[in-house]
């Protein structure tokens, strides 16, 4: 009966949103963490493997404006189409079938990095930034399924934390990928300091040569660091091979009722997780996932407010995110940590990066993240971002304003501002506003919504590396850079803008998903496929007259068994007999 199918909804959802958290709660953080350890470290990784690049393949020393702006703009457009491409597959085909694909474009994308190499009709930049392009789309792919699983299968109380968790795994990424810098350099040490000291002329890239052999060794050092990148995804993706379909999918968007309600007993009581090929699928009747249904949803303001408050949100902090970047070179000179005064000394001037960078992220990055995971399920997501959006607006003024004189008076006091800007970046917007659109939104579009405000917030990145970069340069001498002042300026106008477009996004804090969708769900589903609503109340009203009798002597629905397991009869599978079939 269609009353009992939302009956038999309800109480399967109800279990997920007041399960406790269990091992399978944790197993779900590691996967999906384990993904944006990878993403973070391949894309954060490259800022210290350019300047090897230049040390090897760079004319003095060094790549040009262009060439690095290449190799580090590629991964950032890859992951825009990706985010799109995917967050619309999983939606069409499952979350649990496109996060293992995803995952196998990043680990085949970063390993061809690793073993790139030039030839006469390619040279190994060009390569470089093809393949990186490939790995951004699978990395890409890992943002809307990663934020939507983890919601999907999240207790309501403990959502944001672990959403929280998950997103974290990318401050950590990027802090091993300059930890692995600095291990691998070590290592080289001897090696690229005798290559350094006896460099042979007739070998030099000036000459026509593909390298640079007094940077032989250096070689070595950036294809371990691109290449260990792919360790941590290899580890994850049999885990994300094994991990369930969310329950909201199999229920939402496959309509299969039965098997969701089963799949819910299943993973929170054991953990585990089994399909059987050979049973009976029975779909219901409610709202498909459609290009008409998409404008029908997304006509109403109560709807369409919440995407473009994503979205811009997004945007809007990866410009100053992003753009924060091109200003780290600045504050690793001031802190000691920039490069080596003594010419051709290439160790010296990796060392500085990788230590300098490993500083920042433990000054600003991680603590972000950590104090974020603390107050997001007290606070609420609203607050956290709106407090962050202001604060940067301030931080980035006195920045932006105050550059001439902060540096002149007190270096110290620009590098606290720009470690205290990370700090809230991280608790503040770059934490929300990945975790707003994986709530917001019903599961038929959760998936695609998410990643249009990611694909946003790529776009603000990409802004940032090509305008800014260029805005960067302009007028720029080895004693003054006129225009950063006026970056940083820029960087608090948008910090301004995103306190406005976080007044359109709901609180999310302690509210189910459903409740979130702004849809009506009392009557969500309207039947089996296949069957008229008319058909399913005229017997409904038929059988009720007789249910006693009903009820003693004919047996319940066959459910799916579960293979390997000891079947046993959930709380959503106890509340109804369902009288229909499919044949």
């Amino acid at each position: 009966m269609v009353v009992n199918l939302n009956e038999r909804r309800r109480i399967a959802l109800a279990e997920v949103d007041q399960a406790k958290f269990s091992w399978f709660h944790v197993k779900v953080v590691l996967v999906a963490s384990a993904g944006f350890f990878t993403d973070a470290y391949d894309l954060f990784a490259i800022n210290l493997a350019s300047v090897m690049l230049g040390a090897v393949y760079g004319k003095n020393g060094k790549l040009s404006p262009n060439q690095e702006l290449g190799i580090k703009v590629a991964s950032p457009i890859g992951t825009l189409f990706g985010q799109l491409i995917f967050g619309w597959l999983a939606d069409i085909l499952g979350r649990k079938r496109m996060y293992g694909v995803e995952l196998c474009i990043m680990i085949v994308a970063t390993l061809a990095q690793a073993l790139s190499g030039a030839g006469p009709a390619a040279s190994i930049i060009g390569t470089l930034i093809f393949w990186r392009f490939v790995m951004g789309v699978g990395v890409g792919g890992d943002y809307p399924l990663s934020a939507v699983i983890a919601s999907e299968f999240a207790a309501t109380r403990t959502r944001g934390r672990l959403m929280t968790a998950v997103f974290s795994a990318q401050g950590f990424g990027n802090f091993a990928a300059s930890l692995v810098s600095f291990i691998v350099i070590s290592a080289y040490q001897t090696q690229i300091n005798r290559d350094a000291a006896t460099p042979n002329p007739l070998q030099d890239i000036n000459q026509g040569s593909p390298w640079n052999s007094n940077a032989t060794h250096v070689d070595y050092c950036w294809r371990l660091l691109i290449g260990l990148g792919c360790v941590p995804g290899v580890i994850a993706l049999w885990y994300r091979l094994s991990i369930p379909e969310t329950p909201r999918f199999t229920m939402d968007v496959e309509r299969n009722v039965h098997q969701a309600t089963q799949d819910v007993d299943t993973f929170l009581n054991t953990g585990t997780y089994a399909v059987d090929p050979n049973a009976v699928v029975q779909r219901v009747r409610l709202p498909v996932a459609s290009r008409e249904d998409f404008f029908a949803y997304f006509s109403k303001w109560k709807n369409l407010k919440v995407l473009l408050g994503t979205a811009y949100s997004w945007f809007a902090l990866d410009i100053a995110f992003y753009g924060l970047g091109l200003n780290s070179a600045a504050v690793l000179e001031i802190i000691n940590f920039g490069e080596s005064k003594k010419a051709g000394d290439i160790f010296t001037t990796l060392k500085n990066v990788s230590v300098g960078n490993i500083v920042l992220s433990v000054a600003g990055l991680l603590p972000g993240y950590w104090v974020c995971f603390l107050f997001i399920d007290r606070w609420g997501r609203k607050p956290i971002q709106l407090m962050g959006f202001i604060v940067l607006t301030i931080i980035f003024c006195i920045m932006g304003f105050g550059y001439d004189p902060i540096l002149k008076h007190s270096k110290g006091a620009f590098v606290f501002l720009y470690c205290l800007a990370n700090f809230f970046q991280n608790f503040g917007p770059n934490t929300t506003t990945f975790i707003v659109p994986g709530e917001a939104f019903p599961t038929r579009y959760r998936s695609t919504c998410h990643g249009i405000s990611a694909a946003a917030g790529k776009l603000g990145a990409i802004i940032a590396q090509v305008g800014f970069a260029r805005l960067k340069a302009k007028g720029r001498t080895e004693d003054d850079n006129p225009w950063l002042d006026h970056i940083l300026q820029i960087f608090a106008l948008f910090m301004l803008t995103g306190v406005f477009s976080t007044l359109l996004i709901p609180e999310t804090n302690a509210r189910t998903l459903e409740d979130l969708s702004n849809e009506d769900q009392s009557a969500f589903v309207s039947g089996y496929a296949g069957q008229r609503v008319s058909q399913v109340y005229s017997t409904a009203a038929a059988m009720q007259s007789s249910n006693d009798e009903f009820h003693r002597t004919v047996s319940p629905v066959q459910l799916r068994p579960v293979q390997g397991h000891q079947q046993r009869t959930s709380v959503a599978q106890q509340a109804v007999w369902d009288p229909y079939r499919d044949t």
